[in-house]
């Protein structure tokens, strides 16, 4: 495959709920493109877009693949994107690498929830997009209805300009609206309009019509006037339409019998933008001002990597697209985001797992290079003495979580640069050390995305782990002021040890930490021996008087005690100190508190009963409830005590319909009976530790 000039490639993603028929439908297109020579299946484990281990064992893709390939003497890229929640990560990463998405929707089941999130994901990026029902043959496959549920999920004009030519068993083909022509069979066979359709076809392409003239003034003045519209015409203005976002324009067929395939790919040529026809922006580093990329081979080189693979044999690979110049083999770069220069070695251009050497990726294509030891996915790269740099990638919050616990010594010692590596590869998983448990803590999309990376961990870097849930951070604080006295005293023959002080306990508003004030006025304690005590004080918050969990959120005052000249020391106001907390935090009405979180929930409304409900068993405090498009989102703070298996719990209760999403809100008080709980799970561990 040679090289292509921007206004010639075609950059493609391919979206929707899992099990949509992405992935056949890349296949079926690769088929009929002549790029590969047998037709793969998933069931069969051999689709080229689909190779990795987990993603034969499990029957959907889990990883977005980049797919090359020629069509009208064109060149499209089309990247294969997982529809399974747990992997939004890899979705993320092909919207940043192309200029259109194609919303794969099943004509059986409809608009399901990951086709939701990933238009909205398109609107964010503000890209175009393109609807492709798929599975027409299947039983129940219904265009017409697939059609409507478009119009009440999502904002828009949904316009078809394919077709189908019958349905479930007796899907033969589809009519292109804008030709006027039958194209029946896995063949494309090009036929007359059968006659019993010839009449639906006419009301369907006079709304086509009507909806491209509104993208025109001159073609709106010609429909009114009755004159004439070409074909070319109609072309242009669903074209513009389609890139500037008022229309969508809507296609029909069945991957796995090709119906309608080799239709999609004209129409991809016809309606999809080319890299030019597509506004990028960057930041140039030396003015800071936003400025827009022309994509233009010789221009200066600005290129972003939107996806890392750890592969054990090669090494790091870096798949970038590149938005202006040009990224030749055998060369260097600079990365703006690490302040680095990265050589290049040898670049590529990817194919499923395979990729074939070239010379060079220009302006608007996509290509791999090896062992770029610094560069990490959202990097830009670029030249050094012409610095820009692309807005990273945005990323949801991890939604699950787990502790993280090495199988063996050996795998303690590997484990470390394994989930680095992993990290490098998945943006949306997170590895961390949680200060308060002292746990690693691995946070990821839901338990399927936790599950795999276990396995990758394993299969790829030979690290084996368990997992457990997290301990909850709790802390501990007090409601009300006490004092007390600490006094260590102790004689042992010859020198002696001597601390005593007074101290007031007073509680803090939420997330003010620890104070410590000195008061004391005369001498009853010296000073050199008052920083021992608020040392002391320091040692034992830690240690919480409830369940041994961390003290926060108040304020420790000395104002008196006394002190021996021979027998006092920095040890003994430390060790008195102690003693004031372990036996004046008591007195202060101590509270346990938990962590809080703030949470959106978005599920069918017909499941909005049951959601409410589960919640309230959550001890959530919900704030508030609306409807929005056949869905309903509810807001809530739920204690993350109650939440840790949410991202598992919800799928179960909607089928996979619902999603939601979290984030930290504050700490707050645990309720009286659930302490002795607490308190006993605090002394098995402890004793367990």
């Amino acid at each position: 495959m040679g090289e292509y000039k921007p206004a010639d490639l075609r950059n493609i993603t391919l979206l929707g709920h899992g099990s949509s028929g992405k992935t056949s439908l890349s296949e079926a297109m690769l088929f009929a493109a002549g790029a590969v020579s047998r037709l793969g299946r998933i069931e069969d484990k051999n689709t080229v877009s689909d190779y990795d281990e987990e993603e034969h064992r499990r029957g959907l893709s889990v990883s977005a693949s980049v797919l090359s390939f020629e069509w009208q003497k064109k060149k499209l890229n089309v990247v294969d994107a997982p529809g399974y929640t747990d992997f939004v990560g890899e979705v993320k990463n092909a919207l940043r690498a192309v200029d259109a998405g194609v919303l794969v929707i099943c004509a059986a089941s409809g608009v399901e929830v990951g086709a939701e999130l990933h238009w909205q994901y398109l609107k964010d990026e503000g890209l175009p997009s393109f609807i492709f029902v798929n599975k027409m043959d299947r039983d129940n496959a219904n265009f017409e209805q697939a059609l409507e549920q478009l119009s009440q999920k999502f904002d828009g004009k949904f316009v078809p300009v394919q077709i189908p030519v019958g349905a479930q068993a007796e899907l033969k083909g589809v009519v292109d609206l804008v030709t006027m022509k039958a194209y029946m069979g896995p063949d494309a066979a090009e036929q007359d309009i059968p006659a019993d359709i010839a009449a639906d076809v006419q009301v369907a392409r006079m709304q086509m019509v009507e909806l491209a003239v509104e993208i025109d003034d001159e073609l709106m003045m010609k429909y009114l006037e009755e004159e004439e519209i070409t074909d070319d015409e109609i072309v242009s203005a669903l074209s513009r339409g389609a890139r500037s976002g008022d229309l969508t324009l809507v296609f029909a067929g069945s991957a796995t019998e090709r119906i309608g395939v080799k239709s999609f790919l004209n129409a991809m040529i016809r309606f999809a933008p080319s890299p030019v026809d597509v506004v990028r922006k960057a930041t140039d580093v030396a003015s800071g001002e936003e400025v827009e990329l022309t994509c233009d081979i010789n221009g200066p080189l600005v290129a972003q990597v939107f996806k890392t693979l750890a592969d054990p044999f090669v090494g790091k690979m870096s798949f970038f697209r590149v938005f202006s110049g040009s990224l030749t083999s055998d060369s260097r770069v600079y990365n703006v985001n690490q302040q680095a220069e990265q050589r290049v070695g040898q670049v590529f251009i990817p194919f499923g797992k395979d990729q074939k050497i070239a010379e060079r990726i220009v302006a608007g294509d996509i290509g791999v290079v090896n062992k770029l030891d610094v560069t990490v996915t959202s990097d830009t790269l670029c030249d050094r003495g012409e610095q820009y740099q692309v807005a990273p990638i945005a990323y949801p919050q991890p939604l699950f979580s787990v502790a993280v616990f090495p199988k063996s010594k050996a795998d303690l010692d590997k484990m470390g640069q394994g989930l680095a590596r992993l990290t490098e590869e998945d943006n949306t998983l997170r590895v961390e050390r949680n200060s308060e448990t002292n746990e690693l803590i691995i946070s990821g999309m839901g338990d399927s995305h936790i599950q795999i990376a276990a396995r990758k961990l394993a299969s790829k870097f030979g690290v084996e782990i368990e997992t457990e849930l997290p301990k909850i951070a709790y802390r501990e604080t007090i409601t009300q002021i006490g004092q007390v006295q600490g006094r260590h005293k102790k004689q042992t023959g010859g020198r002696g040890q001597f601390g005593d002080c007074w101290i007031r306990f007073e509680p803090l508003e939420r997330g003010a930490g620890f104070e410590f004030a000195n008061e004391i006025f005369g001498g009853s304690v010296p000073k050199q021996y008052v920083p021992a005590v608020e040392k002391g004080l320091n040692e034992v918050l830690s240690d919480g008087v409830i369940a041994g969990y961390p003290t926060v959120d108040l304020k420790a005052i000395i104002y008196d005690g006394s002190y021996h000249p021979v027998d006092s020391s920095e040890m003994a106001f430390k060790l008195a100190a102690h003693l004031a907390f372990k036996n004046g935090i008591p007195l202060c009405a101590p509270v346990l508190l938990e962590p809080v979180m703030n949470v959106v929930v978005t599920v069918p409304e017909e499941s909005m009963g049951d959601i409410l409900g589960d919640l309230n068993t959550r001890r959530a405090r919900v704030s508030g409830m609306e409807s929005a498009r056949g869905n309903g989102i509810v807001t809530a703070q739920v204690p993350l005590a109650e939440i840790q298996r949410y991202a598992t719990d919800l799928r179960s209760m909607t089928q996979g319909r619902g999603y939601f999403s979290m984030e930290f809100s504050h700490y707050d008080i645990v309720p009286s009976h659930l302490i002795e709980q607490i308190q006993a799970d605090a002394k098995e561990r402890a004793e367990r530790e």
